[in-house]
């Protein structure tokens, strides 16, 4: 998009990717974007194996070609439309590099509009597709090459579009009276025959403000199978927001509710170092100057200071378990945030 309709400095157009094993030893996120009203594109790729999470990003001016994926050493190819893309990362001397390709499990899913609010400013307003399957490839990780088969290694990717907040930190005005509730979980996963895609987000007073909840089946002529309204039980660890378990319970309207227990077996902190805002000098769409710009960070928490850095929104590897007595059990991305009041936090 060259031009978009709004002036609003906070668009976004950004591809995201999970990979991870099923046995949870590895788990790497991948993301590009490109920020039309404020002339960036950037990308990242981090990945958490035992107890390191290692981050290589790239920034560089947008220019008016909005077909060229690449950022640095990143790339992302469309080999089929909404059903095989390449993902690229070369190697930057940053012990990260992969040259992976996607294949969808189940058609692409659009889910319901997301519109936040806060103290009068449209923070939110965006849409986006969402889709599980496999992957092909390789993965380079400190010298060690990784063969990635679909059989073993499992994901999900989305494509998002829309207002969110992006670039340099605003004057925040009104808003530092309210620094808001983030109350969201977000858990596209899939089985050997289906997937389930889930979204959820509540307010401060726990009214729901986005909701999906759909089953859905690799053949394109099946309809999706709504799952109704969708329940999230979660147990955490005693004095945090950290996730042990949770249960997920659906009410299809014309079917037998049931749970699904979910148990989060990695986690990854996608909010550290990839620029979802916590470092004040690398936030998405932040201008990083004329010349495109390469960086690595790597942490190692075992290290108590590194540690206390993984802080925020969670996308943990996610083993899902059927409580219907039959055994069937899938994996899937496992994203969760529980952020300022909620109800069920006392005060």
């Amino acid at each position: 998009m060259r031009h978009v309709a709004t002036s609003d400095r906070n668009f976004y157009d950004r591809y995201y990717f999970n990979v991870h094993d099923t046995s949870g030893e590895l788990m790497m996120l991948v993301g590009v974007g490109q920020y039309p009203n404020l002339g960036v594109t950037d990308a990242f790729a981090v990945v958490r194996r035992g107890p390191w999470h290692k981050v290589v990003r790239a920034s560089r001016e947008l220019g008016a070609d909005r077909m060229d994926t690449t950022v640095g050493p990143f790339r992302v190819e469309v080999i089929e439309g909404l059903r095989r893309l390449r993902v690229v990362l070369a190697d930057t001397g940053n012990g990260l590099s992969f040259d992976l390709t996607w294949d969808a499990s189940i058609p692409a899913q659009l889910e319901p509009p997301h519109y936040l609010r806060w103290q009068e400013r449209v923070m939110f307003d965006s849409r986006r597709l969402a889709q599980t399957g496999r992957w092909t490839g390789h993965i380079v990780l400190d010298g060690e090459r990784i063969d990635v088969t679909p059989d073993a290694y499992w994901g999900s990717r989305d494509r998002s579009w829309g207002i969110r907040p992006v670039g340099e930190p605003e004057p925040p005005g009104i808003q530092v009276r309210n620094p808001g509730t983030f109350y969201w979980v977000y858990a596209p996963f899939q089985f050997e025959d289906h997937s389930v895609l889930c979204i959820l987000q509540e307010d401060e007073k726990g009214r729901r403000i986005l909701e999906e909840a759909v089953r859905v089946f690799p053949d394109p002529d099946r309809e999706p199978e709504h799952l109704g309204r969708l329940d999230y039980r979660p147990v955490y660890a005693e004095g945090t927001r950290d996730v042990v378990t949770a249960t997920l319970a659906f009410h299809p309207p014309a079917g037998k509710p049931f749970e699904i227990k979910v148990t989060p077996i990695l986690p990854v902190h996608l909010m550290v170092g990839t620029g979802y805002g916590l470092e004040p000098d690398w936030k998405h769409g932040m201008y990083q100057g004329p010349e495109p710009v390469v960086q690595g960070v790597a942490y190692d928490t075992r290290i108590p200071e590194d540690a206390a850095r993984m802080w925020g929104m969670v996308d943990a590897v996610g083993r899902y378990e059927y409580q219907d007595g039959s055994g069937r059990v899938g994996y899937g991305l496992f994203e969760y945030w529980a952020l300022g009041p909620h109800p069920t936090f006392p005060e």
